[in-house]
Protein backbone atom coordinates (compact mmCIF):
# COMPACT_ATOMS: atom_id res chain seq x y z
CA UNK A 1 0.00 0.00 0.00
CA UNK A 2 1.03 3.67 -0.12
CA UNK A 3 0.24 6.03 2.53
CA UNK A 4 1.15 9.91 3.18
CA UNK A 5 2.50 10.05 6.44
CA UNK A 6 2.69 12.83 9.10
CA UNK A 7 6.07 12.00 10.98
CA UNK A 8 6.66 15.41 12.77
CA UNK A 9 5.14 18.25 13.85
CA UNK A 10 4.76 21.34 11.07
CA UNK A 11 7.06 19.22 8.69
CA UNK A 12 5.69 17.89 5.63
CA UNK A 13 3.96 14.61 4.84
CA UNK A 14 6.27 11.41 4.06
CA UNK A 15 5.39 9.33 1.14
CA UNK A 16 5.54 5.44 2.32
CA UNK A 17 5.57 2.27 0.86
CA UNK A 18 4.01 -0.21 3.32
CA UNK A 19 2.99 -4.04 3.53
CA UNK A 20 -0.30 -4.09 2.41
CA UNK A 21 -2.33 -4.70 6.24
CA UNK A 22 -4.22 -7.63 7.33
CA UNK A 23 -7.80 -7.05 9.18
CA UNK A 24 -7.88 -8.56 12.88
CA UNK A 25 -11.29 -9.78 15.00
CA UNK A 26 -13.91 -6.98 14.37
CA UNK A 27 -11.90 -5.06 11.68
CA UNK A 28 -12.21 -4.88 7.61
CA UNK A 29 -9.63 -3.79 5.31
CA UNK A 30 -10.59 -1.28 2.77
CA UNK A 31 -9.52 -0.15 -0.57
CA UNK A 32 -9.90 3.56 -0.07
CA UNK A 33 -11.69 5.41 -3.07
CA UNK A 34 -11.57 8.94 -1.22
CA UNK A 35 -10.30 10.96 1.39
CA UNK A 36 -11.86 14.06 2.63
CA UNK A 37 -9.07 16.84 3.78
CA UNK A 38 -10.16 18.62 7.05
CA UNK A 39 -9.24 21.40 8.98
CA UNK A 40 -8.46 18.62 11.75
CA UNK A 41 -5.50 17.77 9.45
CA UNK A 42 -4.07 21.50 9.64
CA UNK A 43 -4.34 20.69 13.50
CA UNK A 44 -2.47 17.85 13.58
CA UNK A 45 0.45 18.61 11.66
CA UNK A 46 0.69 21.77 13.74
CA UNK A 47 0.91 19.88 16.95
CA UNK A 48 -2.47 21.09 18.14
CA UNK A 49 -4.19 17.65 18.90
CA UNK A 50 -2.54 16.48 21.92
CA UNK A 51 -4.07 13.75 21.31
CA UNK A 52 -2.73 12.17 18.47
CA UNK A 53 0.33 10.20 17.94
CA UNK A 54 2.94 10.34 15.17
CA UNK A 55 3.76 8.78 12.93
CA UNK A 56 0.17 8.77 11.56
CA UNK A 57 -1.32 8.41 8.54
CA UNK A 58 -3.89 11.42 8.36
CA UNK A 59 -7.57 11.18 7.29
CA UNK A 60 -11.04 10.61 8.68
CA UNK A 61 -13.30 11.31 6.16
CA UNK A 62 -12.93 7.86 4.31
CA UNK A 63 -15.01 6.26 1.71
CA UNK A 64 -13.40 2.62 0.64
CA UNK A 65 -14.71 -0.69 -0.88
CA UNK A 66 -14.74 -3.28 1.69
CA UNK A 67 -11.80 -6.22 0.44
CA UNK A 68 -11.14 -8.22 3.31
CA UNK A 69 -12.55 -8.78 6.49
CA UNK A 70 -11.30 -10.52 9.87
CA UNK A 71 -12.43 -12.67 12.26
CA UNK A 72 -16.15 -12.51 13.75
CA UNK A 73 -16.87 -9.86 11.32
CA UNK A 74 -20.55 -10.25 9.56
CA UNK A 75 -21.34 -6.66 8.19
CA UNK A 76 -20.00 -4.77 6.24
CA UNK A 77 -19.20 -7.85 3.33
CA UNK A 78 -16.49 -7.30 1.13
CA UNK A 79 -17.47 -5.41 -2.00
CA UNK A 80 -19.78 -2.75 0.02
CA UNK A 81 -19.13 0.96 -0.11
CA UNK A 82 -18.75 2.42 3.72
CA UNK A 83 -17.59 5.47 5.20
CA UNK A 84 -15.31 5.47 8.23
CA UNK A 85 -15.38 8.95 10.41
CA UNK A 86 -13.58 10.42 13.04
CA UNK A 87 -14.79 8.21 16.04
CA UNK A 88 -12.88 4.69 15.34
CA UNK A 89 -13.75 3.21 18.49
CA UNK A 90 -15.22 3.45 21.87
CA UNK A 91 -15.06 1.44 24.82
CA UNK A 92 -18.49 0.66 25.26
CA UNK A 93 -18.68 0.03 28.82
CA UNK A 94 -17.66 3.78 30.65
CA UNK A 95 -20.28 5.89 31.77
CA UNK A 96 -20.78 7.76 28.61
CA UNK A 97 -20.80 5.14 26.82
CA UNK A 98 -23.41 3.49 28.67
CA UNK A 99 -25.53 6.11 28.74
CA UNK A 100 -25.43 6.91 24.31
CA UNK A 101 -22.77 9.54 24.30
CA UNK A 102 -19.91 7.14 23.23
CA UNK A 103 -18.80 10.62 21.36
CA UNK A 104 -17.73 11.66 24.68
CA UNK A 105 -16.02 7.80 25.58
CA UNK A 106 -12.79 7.81 28.09
CA UNK A 107 -10.87 6.09 26.08
CA UNK A 108 -11.63 6.60 22.65
CA UNK A 109 -9.61 6.06 19.13
CA UNK A 110 -9.68 8.83 16.41
CA UNK A 111 -9.34 8.14 12.35
CA UNK A 112 -6.72 9.58 11.00
CA UNK A 113 -5.13 10.78 15.06
CA UNK A 114 -4.82 7.77 16.96
CA UNK A 115 -4.99 5.22 14.85
CA UNK A 116 -3.94 5.35 10.66
CA UNK A 117 -6.69 7.18 8.72
CA UNK A 118 -7.39 7.62 5.04
CA UNK A 119 -4.54 9.41 3.33
CA UNK A 120 -3.49 5.72 1.39
CA UNK A 121 -4.59 3.74 -0.55
CA UNK A 122 -5.60 0.86 2.01
CA UNK A 123 -6.59 1.50 5.66
CA UNK A 124 -8.24 -1.15 8.47
CA UNK A 125 -11.34 0.23 10.39
CA UNK A 126 -13.31 -1.48 12.85
CA UNK A 127 -16.79 -3.01 11.39
CA UNK A 128 -18.79 -1.68 13.54
CA UNK A 129 -17.98 1.71 13.07
CA UNK A 130 -18.09 1.84 9.59
CA UNK A 131 -21.26 3.12 8.46
CA UNK A 132 -22.96 1.89 5.07
CA UNK A 133 -22.67 4.62 1.64
CA UNK A 134 -24.64 2.51 -0.76
CA UNK A 135 -23.78 3.73 -4.44
CA UNK A 136 -27.45 4.20 -5.42
CA UNK A 137 -27.19 7.35 -2.95
CA UNK A 138 -24.08 7.85 -2.97
CA UNK A 139 -22.35 7.28 -6.55
CA UNK A 140 -19.82 9.76 -6.38
CA UNK A 141 -16.98 8.59 -3.63
CA UNK A 142 -15.26 12.00 -3.44
CA UNK A 143 -18.04 13.47 -2.88
CA UNK A 144 -19.40 11.75 -0.25
CA UNK A 145 -15.77 11.78 1.43
CA UNK A 146 -17.01 15.76 3.01
CA UNK A 147 -20.18 14.08 4.54
CA UNK A 148 -18.16 11.53 6.81
CA UNK A 149 -16.70 14.71 8.89
CA UNK A 150 -17.66 18.32 7.89
CA UNK A 151 -21.28 17.10 7.14
CA UNK A 152 -21.22 15.14 10.64
CA UNK A 153 -19.96 17.74 12.67
CA UNK A 154 -21.78 20.07 11.21
CA UNK A 155 -25.27 17.99 11.52
CA UNK A 156 -24.93 17.14 15.26
CA UNK A 157 -23.70 21.21 16.15
CA UNK A 158 -27.44 21.94 14.07
CA UNK A 159 -28.73 19.28 16.15
CA UNK A 160 -27.00 21.86 19.67
CA UNK A 161 -28.17 24.91 18.00
CA UNK A 162 -32.04 23.91 17.96
CA UNK A 163 -34.61 24.82 16.11
CA UNK A 164 -34.72 28.48 15.23
CA UNK A 165 -35.01 30.11 11.81
CA UNK A 166 -32.33 32.15 11.40
CA UNK A 167 -29.28 30.53 11.70
CA UNK A 168 -25.99 31.70 11.45
CA UNK A 169 -22.61 30.20 9.80
CA UNK A 170 -19.34 31.54 10.95
CA UNK A 171 -16.74 30.34 8.62
CA UNK A 172 -17.60 29.19 4.73
CA UNK A 173 -16.02 26.25 3.92
CA UNK A 174 -16.57 22.81 4.07
CA UNK A 175 -18.69 22.21 6.79
CA UNK A 176 -20.87 24.88 6.37
CA UNK A 177 -21.78 24.61 2.37
CA UNK A 178 -22.88 21.00 3.44
CA UNK A 179 -24.55 22.08 6.32
CA UNK A 180 -26.26 24.85 4.58
CA UNK A 181 -27.84 23.01 2.53
CA UNK A 182 -29.37 20.54 4.95
CA UNK A 183 -30.73 24.13 7.16
CA UNK A 184 -32.54 25.73 3.90
CA UNK A 185 -34.17 21.96 3.13
CA UNK A 186 -35.46 22.28 6.82
CA UNK A 187 -36.50 25.37 6.30
CA UNK A 188 -34.26 27.84 8.01
CA UNK A 189 -32.65 30.92 7.04
CA UNK A 190 -29.07 31.02 6.61
CA UNK A 191 -26.51 33.89 7.38
CA UNK A 192 -23.01 33.54 6.42
CA UNK A 193 -20.25 35.06 8.17
CA UNK A 194 -17.02 34.96 5.84
CA UNK A 195 -13.51 36.48 6.25
CA UNK A 196 -13.19 40.46 5.82
CA UNK A 197 -13.33 41.15 2.22
CA UNK A 198 -13.44 37.21 0.83
CA UNK A 199 -16.20 37.75 -1.71
CA UNK A 200 -15.87 34.84 -3.23
CA UNK A 201 -16.93 32.40 -0.29
CA UNK A 202 -19.76 34.71 0.09
CA UNK A 203 -21.35 34.48 -3.27
CA UNK A 204 -20.75 30.60 -3.03
CA UNK A 205 -23.05 31.23 -0.17
CA UNK A 206 -25.68 33.11 -1.55
CA UNK A 207 -25.61 30.35 -4.68
CA UNK A 208 -26.36 27.68 -2.10
CA UNK A 209 -29.22 29.47 -0.94
CA UNK A 210 -27.91 31.84 1.83
CA UNK A 211 -30.31 34.78 2.96
CA UNK A 212 -27.18 37.15 3.62
CA UNK A 213 -23.52 36.55 3.29
CA UNK A 214 -21.03 39.28 4.85
CA UNK A 215 -17.76 39.51 7.19
CA UNK A 216 -17.36 38.25 9.96
CA UNK A 217 -16.89 41.56 11.40
CA UNK A 218 -20.77 42.42 10.60
CA UNK A 219 -23.81 42.21 12.15
CA UNK A 220 -26.44 40.43 10.59
CA UNK A 221 -29.52 42.49 9.27
CA UNK A 222 -31.67 40.58 12.18
CA UNK A 223 -30.99 38.93 15.22
CA UNK A 224 -30.47 35.58 14.97
CA UNK A 225 -31.57 32.50 16.55
CA UNK A 226 -28.43 30.40 16.57
CA UNK A 227 -25.24 30.51 15.29
CA UNK A 228 -22.71 27.73 14.62
CA UNK A 229 -19.01 28.48 14.76
CA UNK A 230 -17.09 26.07 12.50
CA UNK A 231 -14.12 29.18 11.77
CA UNK A 232 -10.94 28.26 15.12
CA UNK A 233 -11.33 31.83 16.00
CA UNK A 234 -11.75 32.41 19.34
CA UNK A 235 -12.55 35.97 18.87
CA UNK A 236 -15.70 35.35 16.62
CA UNK A 237 -17.58 33.85 19.91
CA UNK A 238 -18.43 37.39 21.19
CA UNK A 239 -18.88 38.12 18.05
CA UNK A 240 -21.68 35.93 17.67
CA UNK A 241 -23.21 35.98 21.13
CA UNK A 242 -23.95 39.83 20.57
CA UNK A 243 -25.59 38.77 16.74
CA UNK A 244 -28.05 36.06 18.43
CA UNK A 245 -31.26 37.15 19.60
CA UNK A 246 -32.49 36.94 23.95
CA UNK A 247 -32.40 32.62 24.24
CA UNK A 248 -30.05 32.13 21.28
CA UNK A 249 -27.48 30.08 21.18
CA UNK A 250 -23.63 29.66 20.12
CA UNK A 251 -22.19 26.46 19.28
CA UNK A 252 -18.54 25.92 18.60
CA UNK A 253 -17.85 23.04 15.90
CA UNK A 254 -14.32 22.40 15.81
CA UNK A 255 -12.06 20.29 17.45
CA UNK A 256 -9.33 23.23 18.32
CA UNK A 257 -10.17 26.83 18.73
CA UNK A 258 -8.04 29.59 19.56
CA UNK A 259 -8.26 31.42 23.06
CA UNK A 260 -11.83 33.18 23.57
CA UNK A 261 -10.98 36.68 24.48
CA UNK A 262 -12.45 37.82 27.82
CA UNK A 263 -16.27 39.49 26.90
CA UNK A 264 -18.81 41.36 28.94
CA UNK A 265 -21.60 39.69 30.64
CA UNK A 266 -24.09 41.19 28.95
CA UNK A 267 -23.46 39.53 26.04
CA UNK A 268 -24.50 36.24 27.80
CA UNK A 269 -27.27 37.31 29.92
CA UNK A 270 -30.69 36.90 28.77
CA UNK A 271 -30.60 33.57 28.61
CA UNK A 272 -28.15 33.23 25.88
CA UNK A 273 -26.12 29.92 25.94
CA UNK A 274 -22.53 29.00 25.01
CA UNK A 275 -22.41 25.48 23.65
CA UNK A 276 -19.97 23.05 22.23
CA UNK A 277 -19.70 19.55 20.29
CA UNK A 278 -17.24 17.27 20.16
CA UNK A 279 -16.60 14.30 18.12
CA UNK A 280 -19.43 12.38 17.18
CA UNK A 281 -21.78 9.20 17.44
CA UNK A 282 -22.69 6.16 15.32
CA UNK A 283 -26.24 7.64 15.40
CA UNK A 284 -25.47 11.23 14.17
CA UNK A 285 -23.81 9.19 11.23
CA UNK A 286 -26.97 7.15 10.33
CA UNK A 287 -28.69 10.31 10.64
CA UNK A 288 -26.65 12.44 9.11
CA UNK A 289 -26.92 10.24 5.97
CA UNK A 290 -30.10 9.64 5.47
CA UNK A 291 -30.64 13.26 5.56
CA UNK A 292 -27.89 14.38 3.13
CA UNK A 293 -29.63 11.97 0.99
CA UNK A 294 -33.19 13.20 1.36
CA UNK A 295 -32.33 16.87 0.93
CA UNK A 296 -30.18 16.21 -2.43
CA UNK A 297 -26.94 17.33 -0.66
CA UNK A 298 -24.29 18.34 -2.79
CA UNK A 299 -20.54 18.55 -2.21
CA UNK A 300 -18.52 20.91 -4.06
CA UNK A 301 -15.25 19.04 -4.20
CA UNK A 302 -12.00 20.02 -5.40
CA UNK A 303 -9.61 16.77 -6.14
CA UNK A 304 -6.27 15.94 -5.67
CA UNK A 305 -3.99 12.79 -5.77
CA UNK A 306 -2.91 10.99 -3.24
CA UNK A 307 0.17 12.52 -3.83
CA UNK A 308 -0.42 15.84 -3.64
CA UNK A 309 -1.97 16.00 -0.19
CA UNK A 310 0.70 18.72 1.19
CA UNK A 311 -0.75 20.85 -1.53
CA UNK A 312 -4.37 20.10 -0.71
CA UNK A 313 -3.10 21.03 3.13
CA UNK A 314 -1.75 23.92 2.08
CA UNK A 315 -4.44 25.18 -0.70
CA UNK A 316 -7.03 24.79 2.72
CA UNK A 317 -4.57 26.54 4.88
CA UNK A 318 -4.41 29.38 2.48
CA UNK A 319 -8.25 29.51 2.08
CA UNK A 320 -7.81 28.43 -1.71
CA UNK A 321 -11.02 26.45 -1.80
CA UNK A 322 -14.67 26.78 -2.02
CA UNK A 323 -16.63 23.50 -0.48
CA UNK A 324 -13.91 20.76 -0.07
CA UNK A 325 -10.75 19.19 -0.81
CA UNK A 326 -10.92 15.19 -1.18
CA UNK A 327 -7.55 12.95 -2.28
CA UNK A 328 -8.51 10.36 -4.47
CA UNK A 329 -5.81 7.43 -4.76
CA UNK A 330 -4.93 6.41 -8.47
CA UNK A 331 -6.35 9.13 -9.71
CA UNK A 332 -5.36 10.56 -13.18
Amino acid sequence: MHAMVATAVGAALVPERRELPVPGTGQVRLRVEACGVCRTDLHLVDGELPQARLPVIPGHEIVGVVEAVGGGVTAPAPGERVGVPWLGHSCGHCDYCRSGRENLCDTPQFTGCTRDGGYATHVIAEAAFCLPLPAAQFPDPAAAAPLLCAGLIGWRALQAAGPGERLGLYGFGAAAHLLAQVARWQGRRVFAFTRPGDRASQDFARTLGADWAGDSTQAPPQPLDAAILFAPAGELVPRALAAVRKGGRVVCGGIHMSDIPSFPYRLLWEERQLLSVANLTRADGHGFLAAAAAAGVASHVTRYRLEQANEALADLRAGRLQGAAVLVPGAG
